[in-house]
C-alpha cells in the first residue's frame, strides 16, 4: 500500500542552530533555520508549529538528527549526525568526497563513497575548533559573526595557540588589554579555528575532493584560510549548511521512516 504521506521532513537540532528541510517528490520545497537556544525541546516545538502552519504535518514523515535529535518527540525516527551528513553531502556534491562539518559543538570529518559513509573522525573534546568558539570570540570583540569575518579579512593574524576555549579566550582578552587591533585579533581567531580543523582532517587522512558543511560554509574567508592550511581546495555548496537536515529528509523519504 502506498503511503499517503508525501512530505518528508529532516530536522537537524544543532547546539547553536536548528535546520529543517522539507522534501516533496524528491525536491526541496522548504527549508529554514531557527536558533536552538537553551532548550532543544522548545526549539523542536517551534519547528513543529511552523511546519503545522505551513501545512506539512498532516502528510509528514519526519527524521531527526543532530545534537538534540532526541528532543524531537514527534519524529518517526532519529538518526546519527554522521549518517545524515554523509547522505546530505553525497546528494549535494554528487561524488565521492571527504566532508568537513564544523558545527557549534564539534567538528567531524566524514568520508563518503558511493553514497555511503566509509569512515569518520570526530573531535568533541573542546569547542576551540568549532563554530561556538568563533561565536564566543565575536561577542568578546563586540562584533557579529559577519563583522568578525570582515574584520579578519583586513587583519594580520595574531597567535592564539591554546587548545582549550577558556585559555584561548584568555589569550584574546590579553590581546585586547594590550591594545592590539580588532582586525588582527579577529584574523587570529579564524586562523586558530582553521588550524585545528585542518589538523583534525590531516590526522584523519585526506584524499580526493574536500567539501565544507556547517555554519562556517557561508564564510568565503574561512574557506580560503582552511584551503591554504590544507594545501588543497575546499569546496562548498549554497545549501551546505543544511546537509544534516537534508540527509535526514532523504532518510525519511527513502526508508519511509
Amino acid at each position: 500500500m502506498v503511503s499517503e504521506k508525501k512530505y518528508y521532513v529532516g530536522i537537524d537540532i544543532g547546539s547553536t542552530a536548528s535546520k529543517t528541510v522539507v522534501l516533496n517528490e524528491g525536491k526541496v520545497v522548504d527549508s529554514f533555520v531557527l536558533p536552538t537556544g537553551w532548550n532543544g525541546r522548545e526549539t523542536a516545538q517551534q519547528i513543529h508549529q511552523k511546519l503545522e502552519e505551513d501545512g506539512y504535518t498532516a502528510a509528514m514523515r519526519c527524521v531527526a538528527t543532530g545534537y538534540g535529535r532526541v528532543c524531537v518527540d514527534y519524529a518517526d525516527k532519529v538518526v546519527t549526525e554522521i549518517t545524515c551528513h554523509g547522505k546530505g553531502g553525497w546528494s549535494l556534491f554528487e561524488k565521492d568526497v571527504t566532508i568537513i562539518d564544523v558545527g557549534g559543538q564539534d567538528t567531524k570529518v566524514i568520508r563518503v563513497a558511493q553514497g555511503q559513509v566509509t569512515d569518520f573522525l570526530m573531535n568533541d573534546k573542546c569547542a576551540a575548533g568549532t563554530g561556538k568558539f568563533i561565536e564566543i570570540m565575536a561577542n568578546r570583540l563586540g562584533a557579529t559573526l559577519e563583522e568578525l569575518y570582515q574584520l579578519a579579512e583586513d587583519g594580520e593574524p595574531l597567535s592564539i595557540s591554546a587548545m582549550c576555549t577558556v585559555f584561548a579566550e584568555s589569550e584574546v582578552i590579553s590581546h585586547i588589554g594590550m591594545g592590539k587591533k580588532r582586525e588582527d585579533i579577529a584574523a587570529g581567531v579564524i586562523h586558530s579555528v582553521a588550524t585545528r580543523v585542518s589538523g583534525l582532517a590531516s590526522r584523519f587522512g585526506i584524499g580526493g575532493d574536500l567539501a565544507l558543511t556547517g555554519g562556517l560554509c557561508d564564510s568565503p574567508y574561512f574557506i580560503r584560510i582552511l584551503s591554504e592550511k590544507l594545501e588543497r581546495p575546499v569546496q562548498t555548496h549554497p545549501f551546505a549548511r543544511y546537509a544534516g537536515a537534508l540527509g535526514a529528509a532523504l532518510t525519511a523519504e527513502r526508508r519511509r521512516a
